[in-house]
């Protein structure tokens, strides 16, 4: 039997119990896939990761993520969750930023400030979303067409297709009928207006999952977000999205363009801590 370092992390969120929660397995190596699918499906939350040694060199530790049913590339908060269950280990990065080895390639994972920032990776997918796709997440979201001011495949690995509405309070009334189309993972986002709103935020997001859930924040969708929001000039090239809300969650998402690059952070709390046995 083995003890293995396990950690429960909130994600996004400065408070605990208010992002989104993880499941961090290190020193992982040995664990073949089977085991670590059959751990992720008894966690039962979104995901679950398991820290490896990395394959590459020029990486600082490899991770694999998997939900209760798959395993994914590449999702955002597993990466801020992971990042932060390595650092806490004592671990020092072999350069100035953190670099994530996974299965997307290799991620840059910064520290800024009190928060980690990951580097958004490459759109697999973007562009226009095909009209009789577009009638369907219309019909599944329970809006009509007309509501959807803009649509975009948002695609950095687990599936996205974004849609635009018009104001937050559009996307938090949002009821969504998963039967109309399974498997299609949707993000929704919308601006804030600030005399309404407020200005804790620019934009409110939903995201809801291939499984037919609601995930409370999303690193993955808010990377892809930010590409097509910025890149369309929707989005200044610094804000801050609002996740979780419509589930009582308070998620925060940071947006910073810097050159080229977007990055996505978020503060990470430390829930539990303790060992797992195998």
């Amino acid at each position: 039997m083995r003890k293995l370092p396990f950690y429960q992390l909130d994600v996004f969120s400065s408070a605990p119990f208010k992002g989104n929660p993880l499941a961090v397995i290190a020193e992982a190596d040995g664990i073949d896939e089977r085991g670590m699918q059959a751990i992720a499906n008894w966690t039962n939350l979104s995901e679950t990761t398991f820290l490896l040694q990395p394959k590459d060199a020029t990486a600082d530790y490899h991770v694999r993520i998997f939900t209760p049913a798959r395993e994914l590339p590449f999702a955002g908060h597993p990466t801020l969750g992971s990042c932060h269950a390595w650092l806490a280990l004592g671990h020092k990065p072999k350069a100035d930023a953190v670099i994530q080895e996974c299965g997307a390639g290799l991620v840059r994972i910064k520290r800024d400030g009190t928060r980690l920032a990951f580097a958004a990776p490459p759109l697999r997918r973007s562009g226009n979303v095909e009209p009789d796709l577009l009638s369907r997440i219309a019909a599944s979201l329970g809006v009509g067409e007309q509501a959807i001011k803009a649509a975009q495949w948002a695609d950095n690995g687990p599936g996205w297709v974004a849609v635009l509405l018009g104001s937050r309070a559009e996307v938090l009334a949002l009821k969504r009928d998963g039967t109309v189309l399974p498997d299609q993972p949707i993000g929704v986002v919308a601006p804030w207006d600030a005399a309404r709103d407020g200005g804790e935020a620019e934009f409110e997001v939903r995201a809801f999952t291939a499984r037919g859930a609601e995930d409370p924040v999303t690193g993955s969708l808010n990377a892809s977000l930010a590409q097509w929001l910025i890149g369309a000039g929707i989005a200044k090239p610094r804000y801050v999205a609002a996740q979780g809300t419509a589930l009582g969650r308070a998620g925060r998402v940071h947006v910073a363009r810097e050159g080229e690059v977007i990055w996505i952070g978020g503060d990470v709390a430390t829930c539990v801590t303790g060992t797992i046995t195998l």
